[in-house]
């Protein structure tokens, strides 16, 4: 009897797999908390270092219209005003997702709803493959194609935040394609039957019904490739011009927080007040990473 008792007791081989997982997982998630942790923490304390070190003002570093780090002004403070590029960054950020979104709802639309047979044996091809293109080959087509283009038509050098914003377009396009697509392949069949049912077009029911129905899941994708642009350091840096002032026009040359970041982090000594400034961009970048996650949390969270 108390062997049997002792036997009913004992956790079976599955339970024992099951327990075993549940650590494993565990310990993944805790690694990944861990990593992140430290990274934010090493980011913050050296971008932090230009106010609490160098004694930079912060309202003349995110507000200042000159960027200059080894040079000082007039009252003995270094020119590290990161305003041009807050704006640039922001600008063709908005731009690219602006331009993209149209396109991205069009090609999703005609890959659920339109043609679904073609969609997927020629568009879904064409976005696998534009996702799983390098940046730096953009940034080459970019230089060889979009800006001798903008400058003969245009004029002035084709560098500027004009070609940046096609460079990103196309970046940006197959992953708001490809979330727009779920977006809306998630919307129930039976929103497209009751619309149908009741004497709506075809075309009425994908603008009044299922475009809306889906409204949060596209949102989420548009600010999702959002991030993707503001990200984006190499191929914008090969097309913008890399002139750290306020943009004039969209075909002046200017520079984003990624481009700055990418020609002078080789170019510093760690410590000092150059390499400082540019932990600064970087910490500038990971708050507005954690703002887009918040803002697509949100969505998310409105949409369910």
């Amino acid at each position: 009897m108390e062997d049997i008792k002792t036997e009913l007791l004992l956790k079976s081989k599955r339970a024992k797999m099951e327990s075993f997982g549940k650590f494993i997982s565990f310990i993944c998630i805790l690694l990944i908390v861990i990593v992140v942790s430290l990274i934010i923490y090493f980011v913050a304390s050296k971008g932090l270092a230009t106010f609490f070190v160098n004694k930079v003002n912060l309202f003349s570093f995110l507000f200042g219209l000159n960027w200059n780090p080894g040079q000082v002004d007039v009252n003995a403070q270094p020119l590290v005003g990161a305003m041009p590029m807050i704006i640039t960054s922001f600008l063709v950020t908005f731009l690219s997702a602006m331009v993209a979104t149209p396109f991205a709802i069009g090609a999703a639309v005609f890959m659920t709803e339109i043609s679904p047979k073609y969609g997927v044996k020629i568009l879904q091809p064409v976005i696998e493959l534009l996702v799983g293109i390098p940046s730096v080959v953009y940034g080459f087509i970019g230089l060889a194609v979009i800006v001798p283009t903008i400058h003969s038509i245009f004029g002035g050098t084709g560098f500027g935040i004009l070609s940046g914003v096609f460079v990103l377009f196309v970046m940006i396009l197959p992953t708001v394609t490809s979330m727009t697509v779920d977006a809306l392949k998630a919307v129930p069949r039976n929103f497209r039957e009751a619309s149908l049912g009741l004497g709506a077009t075809r075309a009425q029911t994908i603008w009044r019904v299922l475009l809306r129905a889906a409204s949060s899941g596209i949102l989420t994708a548009v600010v999702f490739g959002m991030a993707r642009a503001f990200g984006e350091a190499l191929a914008i840096q090969m097309v913008i011009g890399n002139a750290a002032i306020l943009p004039s026009s969209l075909i002046t040359p200017a520079a984003t927080l990624t481009s700055v970041l990418t020609m002078g982090c080789g170019n510093t000594v760690m410590g000092t007040l150059e390499n400082n400034v540019l932990w600064s961009l970087a910490l500038l970048l990971l708050l507005m990473s954690l703002i887009f996650n918040i803002i697509i949390r949100m969505i998310g969270k409105k949409g369910s």
